[in-house]
């Protein structure tokens, strides 16, 4: 808190926060070393009894919860680590970071903050009264509901409230993304995609953690960090079920394709990777083969030109933030869609692939796409943007 001067004996208040932040924040009352390890023992045996199925044994470590919302989720580990406890006489407060791994799926564990309420029975053992997302951390999908499960020969679809048909429907599209992204990428990723299909867009909101009103009118969200190693948890794309249910045949599976091919080139895509890029060439992937004309599959961009309104300059990353202005971010989609369109035209589909590679293996944001123009396409910033400020003339006009 700049401007503010430390009243004495802070240095010493801050140190003794430093000693307990293991157990429990400031200003609460830190478990005893006893109350830790008997917490995290029920924690253990809520673990096994998950992975088990064991029912029993899980109302044997407290309440029901969402026991039941499991049953169909394939699950190759669970297990929890405490990592704070506060304790007020027969009642606790357990912060936790849970882990799990899809069987098949993720290559290492996905890790959620959750936080659990605890009491003490007659007999002295704690119980878990209920669980719940940690403050700040995303929903898990069985914090929605029972989860049902669709198989693809690619895919693995994990709903809630949707129907069994649908599910199988979001399976049939990914199973045609998968190959379709990597015939285009290669072979060098998992080669299979987890669909994550919310009842609504208040569910995707709670899988991302983020308000509604930051999602509405788009169709779907990969999650991932960029330059994930190979063995991260696998990606999830995410479905906002009322935007997509609105789409026809096609425009469907140009959204799962272009989700699909985030999940192919998260490791390539890096600090130095710009939106235009990393979306554009999702998006130009996505309408391989879809029949979409220039001016169908960029109405935004079409009109600008049209206009007279053509982008001074390739869009920025700022451009494609969730402002409340769809038409400036469907342009920003469209733009970075028609420079990958162009280079893929120009200099070759192989061409396109060595250049995003090459943007995402630079170190850094600075001089990554002038590097990468230089050495695999052979132009400058300012050539590239002048010829790409024709090309949308020519095809949108």
């Amino acid at each position: 808190m700049a401007g503010r001067r430390r009243a004495p004996g802070a240095r010493m208040v801050v140190a003794l926060c430093l000693l307990l932040v293991s157990l429990v924040g400031c200003g609460g009352r830190p478990g005893t070393d006893s109350a830790t390890a008997e917490v995290q023992r029920v924690l253990d045996r809520r673990s096994a009894a998950i992975l088990d199925r064991d029912e029993a044994a899980f109302l044997g470590t407290g309440a029901r919860d969402w026991f039941g919302n499991l049953r169909a989720l394939p699950l190759a580990d669970w297990s929890y680590r405490l990592t704070g406890l506060r304790r007020t006489g027969d009642t606790a407060t357990a912060e936790a970071e849970l882990h799990y791994r899809v069987r098949g799926y993720d290559r290492a564990p996905v890790t959620a903050g959750r936080t659990l309420s605890l009491r003490l029975d007659r007999e002295s053992r704690w119980y878990v009264e209920a669980e719940r997302p940690a403050k700040g951390s995303a929903q898990q999908l069985w914090d929605q509901g029972a989860v049902r499960v669709a198989r693809g020969e690619h895919s693995l679809v994990l709903g809630v409230g949707q129907s069994a048909a649908a599910l199988r429907s979001y399976a049939e599209l990914a199973d045609d993304a998968v190959p379709a992204v990597s015939q285009v990428w290669g072979a060098d990723w998992a080669r299979h995609v987890v669909v994550h299909v919310p009842k609504s867009l208040a569910g995707m909101a709670g899988l991302l953690g983020s308000p509604a009103s930051s999602y509405r009118g788009i169709a779907a969200v990969t999650t991932g960090e960029t330059g994930a190693p190979a063995n991260a948890p696998a990606d999830r794309i995410i479905v906002n079920p009322d935007a997509y249910g609105v789409l026809g045949a096609t425009g469907k599976q140009v959204v799962l394709t272009h989700e699909t091919t985030h999940v192919a080139t998260r490791a390539a895509t890096t600090a130095a990777t710009p939106l235009w890029l990393s979306e554009g060439f999702a998006d130009w992937v996505g309408y391989l083969g879809s029949g979409r004309s220039p001016s169908q599959a960029a109405p935004e961009l079409w009109r600008a030109v049209t206009e007279g309104r053509v982008p001074e300059a390739l869009p920025s990353d700022a451009d494609f933030g969730f402002t409340g202005d769809s038409g400036k971010l469907a342009r920003a989609y469209e733009g970075g869609w028609m420079a990958c369109r162009m280079i893929a035209e120009r200099w070759g589909e192989v061409r396109l692939v060595e250049f995003y590679r090459a943007v995402g293996a630079h170190e850094r944001r600075a001089g990554a796409v002038e590097g990468a123009l230089k050495d695999v396409l052979g132009t400058s910033t300012a050539d590239f943007t002048a010829q790409w400020r024709d090309y949308l003339r020519a095809q949108l006009a």
